[in-house]
């Protein structure tokens, strides 16, 4: 279907973006880390905002909200060691290794658990790869690398493109990796880091300060969890008797096996832990004469709340454009779908919490949704857009996975913009943000992030959006991300208006966007709207 043109009714304005990321982003906020009078003040405001564009609530029983019940758990001071052939290798918290817990328990305590090298850690009988081959992990730790078995592969190696090449799967991410190691019984696993792998630096990583959440009542979970900096990673092998680099080339064949690594590794760090009561946000523009089929929008407004000061002794991460800006894009949607005619269908918002502890607040959400995932027509999410100034082009996460795609071009070239394609495949952002959660329920999704590679500024060029994204990168869950005079918002504005037209396209429409063929999530919804149909009267 060809986008609607784009004309002055979307009136998509970059001050406003401007403001409201302000807001969002300043110090009364704390850094809108849930379970705190940051998310207090952030509901707050949200809710006023809301309710003065002219929304209805869109939450359970007619609220404003959605319970969002969580775990929060804190790392101590501890120790932290490894020993092999008699010898004992400290390793220090956030320099050389870094861990949290989901274990609502007073300590944690690992006497000599048996290390065990588990390559990737992947198991996809669907692609010929087992990287366990049934091997025991019951009370170890597993050591992973980062990413899929085909990320370094070069043409002609076994590997090469089973995994879709430099497109991260979500075999490739540390969620996985995890969940995988929890299955099999590992006691603790730990993931080796690389910046190439992970996209992202050991700074992203350690940001939490062994800080971490989960949803309530959650089972199943690891005593540890973490990262191995590279360098002590090399050291540790070594120690070993091990090379890594020669590990990590065995790891991307078929034929890797486990390698027990000879070493044990001892833990006893303090846990302290709460349940606290966080919430999403759900707001709705009913429909005319399709109520019952829902677009809906999506950002988190979740940010990572106080941390250690920095070098100018900062100790709020303000999140601003990290998704201030997404919550701020919604809101423009929102006045330009009341400024328009009513929708037929209903136009649903969700500004979900705890996205930054592993999209608690969308997952919670889908688990339990107040439109069901066979009405929801797409998702359409915005994390994290370009403040670097108008540009050529809008990036493309995900490419080959929905026909949103291809409204996103028509909406684009509306605009004399084209599509580009996401130039850093590896860092897995498909499988990153709270779209995620209803994509794997089978809802086709549209995720606009400007992260996904170096937009083609009008003034700069590819050069100066390169510019732009190592800029941002450097202030990636830090203190950093904050709302300055220089933020240029014209960029954003343009891309909030594409996600605008694309979903006013559909809700002025019958038409129900599809997963293309090879997606993932394809026979999910056919088989869940197969099953929304034979239920109809």
């Amino acid at each position: 279907m060809a986008a609607t043109e784009p004309a002055v009714d979307a009136d998509i304005s970059a001050e406003r973006l401007s403001r409201d990321v302000r807001i969002l982003a300043s110090d009364p906020f704390g850094g809108r880390a849930p379970g705190t009078p940051g998310e207090t003040r952030t509901i707050e405001w949200l809710v006023g905002e809301l309710q003065a564009i002219g929304l209805e609530p869109g939450g359970p029983d007619g609220a404003w909200t959605q319970a969002v019940p969580l775990l929060r758990t804190q790392l101590g001071t501890g120790t932290l060691s490894a020993s092999m052939q008699g010898t004992t290798l400290p390793l220090q918290q956030g320099e050389d290794i870094y861990f949290s817990t989901l274990r609502p328990v007073s300590e944690i305590t690992l006497a000599q658990a048996p290390m065990v090298f588990v390559g990737y850690g992947v198991t996809a009988p669907e692609r010929g790869w087992d990287d366990f081959k049934d091997a025991d992990l019951t009370g170890k730790v597993a050591v992973f690398l980062i990413n899929d078995p085909d990320f370094r592969a070069a043409t002609g190696d076994e590997a090469a493109n089973r995994f879709g090449g430099q497109a991260m799967t979500y075999y490739g991410r540390w969620t996985y990796k995890f969940e995988e190691a929890a299955r099999r019984g590992a006691i603790a696993a730990l993931i080796v880091h690389d910046t190439d792998g992970a996209g992202y630096g050991w700074s992203t990583v350690t940001a939490p300060g062994g800080e971490n959440y989960d949803v309530a009542g959650a089972t199943n979970r690891l005593a540890l969890q973490g990262w191995l900096s590279g360098a002590a990673a090399d050291r540790l092998f070594t120690a070993a008797g091990q090379d890594l680099a020669t590990l990590r080339t065995q790891a991307a064949t078929p034929a890797f096996r486990p390698v027990e690594l000879g070493t044990t590794f001892s833990a006893n760090l303090p846990v302290t832990h709460e349940s606290l009561m966080s919430r999403n946000v759900l707001a709705r523009l009913p429909g005319t004469t399709r109520p019952d089929e829902v677009v809906f929008y999506g950002a988190h407004w979740d940010a990572y709340g106080e941390g250690a000061p920095d070098a100018q002794g900062r100790t709020i991460r303000p999140g601003a454009n990290d998704d201030a800006l997404g919550v701020a894009g919604l809101l423009e949607i929102a006045r330009a779908f009341k400024a328009g005619p009513p929708p037929q269908r209903s136009v649903a918002f969700g500004f979900w919490t705890a996205e930054e502890r592993g999209l608690l607040g969308s997952e919670t959400y889908a688990r339990d949704p107040v439109y069901p995932a066979a009405s929801t027509v797409a998702n359409i999410t915005l994390d994290i857009l370009n403040t670097g100034g108008p540009s050529r082009d809008v990036l493309l996460v995900g490419e080959g996975q929905s026909t949103l795609e291809d409204m996103l071009t028509g909406a684009a070239a509306a605009q004399g913009r084209t599509v580009t394609p996401e130039t850093l495949p590896e860092r897995g952002l498909f499988y990153r943000a709270d779209h995620f959660s209803v994509a794997k329920r089978g809802v086709p999704t549209l995720l606009l992030m400007a992260i996904s590679g170096a937009p083609d500024l009008v003034e700069g060029g590819r050069t100066g959006g390169q510019a732009w994204l190592d800029g941002y990168m450097a202030c990636y869950h830090q203190t950093c991300d904050a709302w300055t005079p220089e933020l240029d918002f014209t960029g954003a504005a343009q891309d909030t208006a594409l996600a605008f037209y694309v979903g006013r396209d559909l809700a002025m429409s019958d038409v129900w966007p599809e997963w293309k063929e090879g997606s993932e999530f394809a026979q999910i919804r056919n088989a869940d709207r197969l099953r929304s149909n034979a239920s109809q009267p």
